[in-house]
């Protein structure tokens, strides 16, 4: 875990365009939000009007910073459009989503340049668009929560005062969270590369076949299955597919690979965790009727054919989430899933039972 305020500040960004700030050197915030929703608007435009006051620049996307219409809130805007010393509007990427052949980082990778954090508003899985664009700057990732459950995110949309205060006086630390890198092969060749911050699934393509896959740790062949799929999973996303698929909780500071296999036709079809440093590989069989799809984080997809071979690593680059409590992880899972713990007296209670006070 790293404390931000000894840190290097990263090297400011040049102006995007006229809109940008004037002061290069102003501390900046990347802000992106899920803006289809209403709920999520306002809760972007509170935080936008609380970290301007707080002297900090906001950095935008084009588009998202007209569904947000800033140019309405006070103290952001006026007759003349946006304030350029508060707001910084930046186009949009353009292209598909990061998944290339020779794992090149993706459109949108360079967003985060120059900007202290990215504050990102939404669930899961705005948080999990966020880190596609700044997992290649290494800019930390702080999330507020509008989603479900919301096992990325630190803080609730009800907290935006004390939450822009964090941001603002650096009462915050940033984690990095093991990433996957993962490829895919077909015909001798790496067709497809990208990474994956909670898990790549490989599934089957059709409902009405099952995939035929045989899976190897550490070029070695484990079992073949009869599936509808495999989930390649990190710490971070234990909680996410491979909780739905049976797979263990592990705590984010373990460093390991889950591999659990979905509904599998087999003996020994169970759950595996292997070490940081091992090589997962499922291989389609190419003899099988079958095709399949891999899923990255549930955003990025990839067609396979039979005989095409998925190689899931540790990525080289971490994502850097924000933590602004020192809250264990046993009290998140407890708050997040709503857990039974009533009769539970904790260590100091114990204690005194145990001296008979």
């Amino acid at each position: 875990m790293s404390d931000p305020s000894t840190a290097s500040p990263p090297s400011p960004r040049p102006a995007a365009d006229e809109t940008g700030p004037g002061d290069p050197a102003r501390r900046r915030i990347l802000l992106l939000a899920h803006t289809g929703r209403e709920e999520a608007r306002e809760v972007a435009r509170a935080f936008c009007r609380a970290l301007v006051a707080h002297g900090l620049a906001v950095r935008l996307l084009r588009s998202e910073a007209a569904d947000l219409a800033l140019e309405t809130v006070a103290g952001l805007g006026g007759p003349d459009g946006l304030d350029p010393h508060a707001v910084e509007v930046v186009d949009d990427p353009v292209g598909a989503d990061p998944m290339t052949p020779d794992g090149h980082d993706g459109p949108g990778d360079g967003l985060g340049v120059g900007c202290e954090l990215a504050l990102v508003i939404g669930g899961d899985g705005t948080i999990l668009r966020a880190a596609e664009i700044t997992r290649a700057t290494g800019t930390p990732v702080l999330g507020v929560n509008l989603g479900h459950v919301g096992f990325l995110a630190e803080a609730e949309p009800d907290d935006v005062d004390s939450t822009v205060e964090a941001v603002a006086h650096r009462r915050y630390t940033a984690e990095d969270r093991l990433t996957l890198d993962v490829r895919v092969h077909h015909g001798g060749a790496v067709v497809s590369r990208t990474f994956a911050l909670n898990e790549a699934s490989v599934e089957k393509a059709s409902r009405e076949r099952m995939l035929e896959v045989v899976v190897e740790v550490d070029g070695r062949p484990l079992s073949r299955w009869g599936c509808d799929g495999v989930v390649c999973a990190t710490p971070t996303g234990s909680t996410a597919y491979n909780f739905s698929a049976g797979g263990p909780v592990v705590w984010p500071g373990v460093e390991a690979l889950l591999l659990v296999p979905i509904s599998a036709h087999a003996l020994f079809a169970r759950p595996l965790v292997v070490a940081p440093t091992s090589v997962l590989a499922v291989e389609l069989i190419s003899t099988a009727a079958g095709a399949g799809v891999l899923w990255c984080d549930g955003r990025r997809a990839v067609d396979l054919p039979p005989g095409a071979r998925i190689e899931v690593r540790r990525g080289e680059r971490p994502v850097r989430l924000v933590r602004l409590h020192e809250a264990p992880f046993t009290d998140r899972l407890v708050a997040k899933f709503g857990l039974p713990v009533e009769g539970w007296r904790g260590a100091a209670e114990r204690r005194r039972r145990e001296e008979g006070v």
